[in-house]
């Protein structure tokens, strides 16, 4: 059960939301997007945040004024795709480049997720994007609009790993030949690592790190370099995974959800050939976002995972020790959450969904 969720303070813009294990959060908003879906800090402390329309803002958080970045490739959007995830390089301040992730539709009407990097050009009047690149892209393209994930990190030693969703179909999650339910590693500019564990699959099995997933729409390493993702489950059975080189994580063929026409799918203690999920959730709680938390504003959080809830519209705090992790604390936000990021000041920021969607900076209430 959750403890009373807000408590509204005397500046409209702020309230406190306490935690089901005691601890409480000063929420203050920072103004209202379209359909937010990521965003990123700059080494100054500005802001960029996609919208899933199409539109990259930049953002100064001193004065709460936005500009629009030009040069945004054409998106796809409807249903799960738009404009996605955003990262900077590990080394942005030298060489400006960013990471952004799309969908795209071809001649036929078919999508898939796309991945570029482009440098970031602020000294104009507008700021823009010059010299873009196409590094990555979902094969094949496949009707409908849902499952892209195309969720970005960076590893500390540079390879830049990505998300990719199966796109409701389901079996491609499993296959050698296409990339759909995958973990994806590549080097920065999007060649293949001759260290990707599987090198004898085929040229497109090169670049998989992990198989097996549904809809990962987090991604993050910890201090110690383990890779965390979380991913939606079908009907119920989100997952919270570790993910290790070469594992395969079972989606179709297990899950702790069901299908949802009702129909069972075996549970992953079935199989147990198939990576168990370190944490799953029944009923959902529909993850989105996610930071491991490594800041001195919240000491006794380093090393936790934060994650976003959209259908739970909660923000959910997860407890890692070694290889295990444990739910600690669940949020009640009262909004669909899409987006948790760590800024200045090792504030945790948080980006609701949909239409009307706030920042909010989120800091210990006392």
């Amino acid at each position: 059960m959750f403890l009373p969720s807000c408590t509204t303070n005397a500046d409209s813009t702020k309230k406190t939301i306490n935690g089901n294990a005691g601890s409480r959060l000063l929420a203050e908003s920072f103004g209202e997007f379209n359909e937010p879906w990521a965003m990123t800090f700059l080494p100054d402390g500005d802001l960029l945040v996609t919208e899933k329309s199409g539109s990259l803002l930049l953002v100064r958080l001193d004065d709460r004024s936005r500009m629009v970045v030009k040069g945004v490739p054409e998106v796809a959007y409807g249903g799960q795709g738009g404009l996605g995830d955003i990262i900077l390089h590990p080394q942005y301040k030298d060489n400006y480049w960013i990471y952004l992730s799309y969908a795209e539709q071809d001649a036929s009407g078919n999508r898939g997720a796309v991945v570029v990097r482009a440098q970031l050009r602020l000294a104009s009047a507008e700021p823009k994007l010059e010299n873009t690149e196409v590094i990555w892209k979902q094969k094949p393209k496949v009707s409908g609009s849902g499952h892209y994930s195309h969720r970005l990190a960076f590893s500390s030693d540079g390879y830049l790993f990505i998300t990719s969703g199966e796109r409701q179909k389901q079996t491609p999650a499993q296959s050698w030949t296409q990339n759909l339910g995958k973990v994806i590693r590549l080097n920065e500019d999007g060649s293949i690592p001759p260290d990707n564990p599987f090198q004898d699959k085929g040229e497109l099995a090169k670049t998989f790190w992990s198989l097996g997933h549904r809809n990962l729409l987090g991604i993050a390493f910890d201090r110690k370099g383990k890779l965390w993702t979380h991913e939606m489950g079908p009907r119920h059975g989100d997952e919270f995974n570790q993910i290790i080189c070469g594992d395969n994580y079972g989606w179709p063929i297990v899950s702790w959800g069901d299908q949802y026409s009702g129909v069972p799918i075996p549970d992953h203690d079935t199989r147990p050939e198939f990576h168990t999920p370190e944490v799953y959730w029944v009923p959902t709680v529909a993850p989105s976002g996610l930071i491991i938390y490594n800041g001195s504003m919240y000491p006794k959080w380093q090393g936790n995972a934060i994650i976003g809830g959209l259908r739970s519209e909660s923000l959910i705090r997860i407890e890692i020790e070694g290889d295990q992790a444990n739910e600690v604390e669940r949020f009640k936000m009262g909004k669909r959450i899409r987006e948790v990021e760590q800024g200045p000041g090792d504030a945790i920021w948080v980006l609701e969904d949909k239409k009307g969607g706030r920042l909010l900076r989120l800091t210990p209430y006392e």
